[in-house]
């Protein structure tokens, strides 16, 4: 949902109870940030060597609490209401300040978890996403919660950051928004999609697979898409032609909705605009250019370009298309009310840890953002701090315990790092981020609890 929705009343929480687990007796570079460099599937990413003692989770406790760390540290759980079936829940284990030079290894924390979950049952509003005035751009979660007039919400999806500078705030995979497909899903195979329908307040992990194409009404001409608004690449070896017709080597087509930015990406290529109906409004051989909310774009570069032109020669109107399956081919029908956003590996399936082994720095300790659902279809959005004294973060596989305690069937791990952040409405921090002093990082969305239906 765009930022532009008025600010609501604030809900002032109110403490309803502090539990104290006791301690059990004892038995005897950012890899977390978001962009393509933190992606394991990427080529960019840092691989830095994994360590043979990377910490790992606990057996499931009787006593219920975390999975992680000594079983003699002390627990402690706050529960607040936030609105109607809405309640933050913080959980600090440990008590003792960890060395700076132990943060990645110690067995003794602490560890801060914010836990929100919400009934559907019970709450009066609606999960969603929002990604602020427009996709490309980056803001801080608390700026993004605030300003959609939302009661709390965390980060959400993994996002270019520093490798498209441009354009920091684009997703890495697929991102939906009020039923439109607006960043489609790559095909590594670390990527898991979070889909959430603020219809019904529900939400679900899936592998989700996309085609997308565009089709001449009067020729039936079709085209394939490659992207959903990310800047189309020149063929290196065409880099230096202005004209793009005269170039061999393929290059990308690219569909631009209004969702992107105020102006489409410039440069060489071809570029043709359509009114809402699919109608061709102009055609220019340089690509930029503003587009209307009622209008979209295609971009082409390299010998696609050629591919573009002559399916939109003399003028004509074309129809769009995108086909979405999930993990059992399953197609996934778009609709108003259904959201997206893109977290890299499930934690939970099926009521059980499905964290995949790994190593290197995406696998150590790092804060971290869980978004998931419980067998009886309540919501949770956590955090867990991280690369800090007063809390030192989880594995990966240290997450997925954590999701699991938590009573998370279904999960998936966000963008994490110096991303994870959760805020209320008022935009103020629930959470203590690991940037210098806590400060935010700039994001590139957000998945939020609207104190309304509408």
């Amino acid at each position: 949902m765009p930022a532009q929705l008025l600010k609501r009343g604030l809900v002032v929480a109110a403490v309803l109870s502090i539990t104290v687990v006791p301690a059990a007796a004892a038995p005897g570079d950012d890899p977390g940030s978001s962009g393509y460099q933190s992606d394991p599937a990427s080529p960019g990413y840092r691989n830095t060597p994994g360590k043979a003692g990377d910490p790992q989770p606990s057996a499931p406790r009787a006593d219920g609490s975390l999975p992680i760390g000594d079983a003699d540290l002390t627990e402690t759980r706050t529960d607040s209401a936030l609105a109607p079936g809405v309640t933050l829940t913080k959980i600090v284990r440990g008590t003792t300040p960890a060395d700076p030079d132990e943060i990645e290894t110690t067995t003794r924390g602490p560890w801060v978890v914010n836990a929100v979950t919400i009934d559907p049952a019970l709450a009066q509003g609606r999960v969603a996403t929002t990604y602020g005035p427009d996709l490309a751009r980056t803001e801080k979660t608390s700026q993004l919660v605030k300003s959609a007039g939302a009661v709390v919400g965390t980060n959400g999806s993994f996002f270019t950051f520093t490798s498209n500078p441009t354009y920091p705030g684009d997703p890495v995979g697929l991102a939906l928004s009020d039923g439109q497909l607006i960043s489609e899903p790559t095909t590594s195979i670390s990527e898991m999609s979070l889909l959430i329908d603020a219809n019904s307040n529900q939400m679900s992990v899936q592998k989700v697979r996309w085609t997308g194409q565009i089709k001449n009404r009067t020729t039936a001409a079709t085209l394939p898409l490659e992207f959903v608004n990310h800047p189309p690449v020149i063929p290196a070896a065409c880099a230096d032609i202005v004209d793009q017709t005269t170039c061999t080597a393929a290059g990308d087509v690219v569909l631009f909705t209004p969702h992107f930015a105020a102006k489409t990406p410039s440069g060489h290529g071809v570029e043709v605009v359509f009114d809402r109906l699919g109608c061709v409004v102009r055609t220019s051989t340089t690509r930029g250019s503003t587009i209307t909310v009622s209008q979209f774009a295609l971009q082409a570069t390299g010998k696609d370009t050629n591919a573009l032109l002559a399916l939109t020669a003399n003028g004509g109107c074309v129809d769009r298309s995108h086909v979405l399956t999930n993990d059992q081919g399953t197609p996934i029908t778009l609709h108003r009310g259904l959201y997206g956003v893109v977290g890299r590996y499930r934690l939970t399936q099926g009521g059980g840890i499905v964290v995949p082994p790994g190593s290197g720095s995406f696998f150590a300790r790092n804060p971290r953002t869980i978004a998931g659902t419980t067998a009886d279809g309540k919501i949770m959005l956590a955090t867990i701090d991280g690369r800090q004294t007063t809390s030192v973060g989880t594995t990966l596989a240290e997450t997925g315990a954590v999701a699991d305690a938590l009573g998370l069937t279904e999960s998936v791990n966000l963008d994490g790092g110096g991303s994870t952040a959760m805020a209320r409405t008022d935009g103020t921090l629930i959470n203590h981020p690991s940037g210098t002093n806590g400060a935010e990082r700039y994001v590139g969305d957000a998945v939020v609890y609207y104190p309304t239906r509408s």
